[in-house]
C-alpha cells in the first residue's frame, strides 16, 4: 500500500488508508512491525490506519507491516505492507546572513562580478531551492545570476560625473508549495576613484 504524501503537519487522528482483505470470515487487524515510533493505529476491525501523534519529518518514510489475522484461527494470517511519507511545508523563508552589504568598486572597470550573495533555506526539496533577483535598485547597472546569487556590474562606473553610491535589493526565493517565500538583503555599492 503506497498511500497518498501526508504533511508534515498533519494532525493526530488523520485517515491514512483503508487495508482490506477479502476472506471467509472476518478478520482482525494489527499493525505488526515497522512503526516504532509510534504514529500509526489502525481500526482492528475495519482495517482503517490513523495517525496518532504529530509527525517529525526527519523520520520519514515510514514503512509498516499490517497484519490481517483469521478471527476464528489465529494461526492463519497475511501481512501487508504500508509505505507512508510526509511532505516537507514550506516553513521558512529564505535568510542571509547579513541583511546589509557594503562592497566597493573602483571606477573605470568593465562589467565584473561584485559579490556572491548566498541565502540559506531551512526547508528541504523544492521549498529549499533558491533562486535570485533584483527587487529594486539601478536596474540598467547591475544584474544579478538568478542561480548562483553573484551580483555584477553591467557597466563602468564614472566617480566624477555620476553618483558615487547605489543601493540594490536582492531578494533569494524559494520555489515553495503552497507558497514561495523570500528573504532580502540590501547591498550598498561605494564608487572609488
Amino acid at each position: 500500500y503506497q498511500p497518498a504524501p501526508l504533511s508534515e503537519k498533519t494532525l493526530p487522528d488523520t485517515f491514512v488508508v483503508q487495508i482490506s482483505v477479502l476472506y471467509k470470515v472476518p478478520v482482525i487487524y494489527s499493525i505488526v512491525s515497522g512503526d516504532g515510533k509510534g504514529y500509526f493505529i489502525i481500526d482492528s476491525s475495519t482495517g482503517i490506519v490513523r495517525t496518532r501523534k504529530n509527525f517529525k519529518l526527519e523520520d520519514f518514510p515510514v514503512t509498516f507491516n499490517v497484519r490481517a489475522t483469521d478471527s476464528s484461527n489465529p494461526s492463519i494470517f497475511n501481512d501487508v505492507s504500508v509505505n507512508v511519507e510526509a511532505i516537507d511545508e514550506n516553513d521558512f523563508p529564505p535568510v542571509f546572513p547579513s541583511s546589509l552589504l557594503e562592497e566597493r568598486l573602483e571606477e573605470n572597470l568593465p562589467a565584473t562580478q561584485i559579490v556572491q550573495l548566498k541565502a540559506q533555506d531551512s526547508d528541504t526539496g523544492r521549498n529549499g531551492f533558491l533562486t535570485y533577483g533584483i527587487l529594486s535598485g539601478d536596474g540598467l547597472k547591475f544584474r544579478i545570476d538568478e542561480a548562483t546569487g553573484i551580483l555584477y556590474s553591467t557597466a563602468s562606473f564614472d566617480y566624477e560625473e555620476e553618483r558615487t553610491e547605489y543601493q540594490v535589493v536582492i531578494y533569494a526565493e524559494d520555489d515553495g508549495i503552497p507558497e514561495k517565500k523570500r528573504g532580502y538583503c540590501t547591498v550598498v555599492i561605494k564608487i572609488i576613484d
